[in-house]
Order: C-alpha cells, then sequence, then structure tokens
C-alpha cells in the first residue's frame, strides 16, 4: 500500500496546480518510509483513512528534512544531491514550508484528537531541531540532553503516528504512542551507530559526518564516559573537525574495546523489547517485524 501513500502524495502536490512545486517533489529521494508503514500497519481497519493520514505525515517529515538539510549545509540526502544543493537554500525553505502547509490544510480533515497529535509533534520537532543546533556548539556529554534532543527531532513524530493511527483504528492510543516513542528512540540510536560503523556507500554520505558536524551522538558520549584523560582530550580536539582516516580509526577502534557500542546496541534492545511489550495483547506481527528490522538494518 506504500505505493498508494506515493500516489496519493503526488494528487495533494498537483493539487497546489504548480509547475515549479511538481518539478521540485520530483526530485525528492524516496526514503524507507518508517512512519507511512506504521500508520499502515496499525490502522489496517481504516485503510483509505490510514493512507491519507500516511501521506500527510510522510509530507510533514520530507519538509523537516529540507530544512534539516539547509541547517546542516547538506550536499546529499539518501545517495542523491538534496534539494539544496539543487536549487539553493531559499529554495529548499520555501519548499518545506509548502509541504508542511500543505500537509496542515489535509490534517484539518481529521478529529482534532489527530489532528492535534501531529501538529503538537511538529512543534517539537522544531524545537527539537533547534535543539540540535545549540548542542552542535560544543561537546556535548549530558545523555539527558541528548535523549530531549533526539525524542524532540526524531521520536515524537513517531510517536504521534503511531498514537493517531491507533486512534484511527479504536485502540488504546497511549500504548501504541510508547511504542512509536521507543521505535523512534531506538531509530534515532540506530542511525548514530551506523555513522560510525558503516562506509559511505551503504550510508549514502559520508561516513562519521556527524562528529564533523558537531554533533555528539550516544555513542560519543558513551565512548568519553570511558576514556582516560588524555584520550578525553584528543576526542575533544576532533570535535567538529574534518577526520582523517587515521583518526576515523582511532575513533572507531575505541568504541569497540570501551564497550560503547555495545552499551548502544544494549539501550536499543531494552527500548525495542519495551516497545513491543507495551501492544502484545495486540499480537501484531507486523509491528514486531518493524521493530526487528530497524535494530538489524545496515543504513
Amino acid at each position: 500500500m506504500l505505493n498508494r501513500v506515493d500516489e496519493n502524495i503526488e494528487k495533494f502536490i498537483k493539487d497546489l496546480d504548480d509547475d515549479r512545486v511538481i518539478e521540485l517533489y520530483k526530485n525528492i529521494s524516496s526514503g524507507k518510509k518508517l512512519r507511512a508503514k506504521l500508520i499502515l500497519k496499525i490502522a489496517d481497519n481504516q485503510t483509505e483513512k490510514a493512507i491519507i493520514l500516511a501521506s500527510i505525515v510522510e509530507m510533514i517529515h520530507a519538509a523537516s528534512l529540507l530544512h534539516d538539510d539547509v541547517i546542516d549545509d547538506a550536499n546529499t540526502r539518501r545517495g542523491q544531491k538534496s534539494i539544496n544543493a539543487l536549487f539553493g537554500d531559499k529554495t529548499a525553505i520555501m519548499f518545506g514550508d509548502i509541504l508542511y502547509s500543505k500537509a496542515f490544510y489535509e490534517l484539518c480533515n481529521f478529529s482534532t484528537v489527530i489532528s492535534q497529535s501531529i501538529s503538537g509533534a511538529v512543534s517539537k520537532l522544531s524545537v527539537g531541531e533547534l535543539l540540535d543546533v545549540e548542542l552542535s556548539k560544543q561537546f556535548n556529554s549530558n545523555v539527558e540532553k541528548y535523549f530531549d534532543m533526539i525524542y524532540k527531532k526524531t521520536a515524537s513524530l513517531i510517536e504521534a503516528a503511531a498514537y493517531s493511527a491507533a486512534f484511527l483504528a479504536g485502540y488504546d492510543s497511549d500504548k501504541f504512542a510508547l511504542y512509536g516513542k521507543n521505535l523512534g528512540l531506538a531509530f534515532q540510536i540506530i542511525d548514530d551507530i551506523l555513522d560510525i560503523t558503516s562506509d559511505d556507500k551503504t550510508l549514502g554520505k559520508p561516513s562519521m559526518n556527524d562528529y564533523k558536524e558537531g554533533k555528539t551522538t550516544l555513542p560519543y558520549i558513551y565512548l568519553y564516559e570511558k576514556l582516560d584523560s588524555g584520550e578525553k582530550q584528543r576526542l575533544l580536539s576532533l570535535f567538529g573537525q574534518e577526520l582523517n582516516e587515521k583518526d576515523k580509526e582511532w575513533i572507531k577502534q575505541k568504541m569497540e574495546t570501551s564497550g560503547a557500542l555495545k552499551e548502544c546496541f544494549t539501550l536499543v534492545n531494552k527500548l525495542g523489547n519495551e516497545a513491543l511489550q507495551s501492544i502484545q495483547e495486540y499480537k501484531n506481527s507486523d509491528l514486531e517485524k518493524i521493530i526487528k528490522d530497524m535494530i538489524q538494518r545496515e543504513y
């Protein structure tokens, strides 16, 4: 049914009746559509409404990525040139605003519970983006600040998508919200791990780019806690810098030998298990698979 989500988004774009917007949309590379999959698997008893809701959430996610790429000066997205690289920052920002606006317009057709849940998550997402910018100014060793940021920037929209889909289906929304929140947190931590362990081709972007951009992700926070004073200073000296191969190998080696990556994986599995326990009464094998696939993914 994901193809129907794509078709519905294209319809929404064509409704705007602007050739430039249609052309820009053609240059957006398709992602995993995790949020759409989640909505369709939860609200499978409300197919048509679920497809529309999934389309709205994917448009919101796409808009957030357009803005994110401008903030990060990212030239690629999913292995292809980003919209800002192709058409400039101003165009990327305005296109993101167009997607947000159209998504909110279509969201008005849903109940207040759903529209407030999704729009509230977008507010959190924007605050999370602001937090991410602030935290990138210096090395962050505070785990609580990291989790506050990734919850707002990444997990909140996934949480809202699961909550809204469950409400649409007539299920216990709070239980599915916990599933979505934990899925979102675990998803981001896996992203942080893969930035370190995967190669450029697999990622579709330069590996170990997070640290160069000033992002102190969870593996680096855990690593910092485990290093001696001299090693701490070396890690801090590399923050926000272009890493050479020697630097990359040192970081990778320390990540493995210190147990920092293992600690991250342990937490991811804990979050995944809690997510599945929250909805175990519904016996939804598709949602179990989403968790397992997310944890085991390579990009």
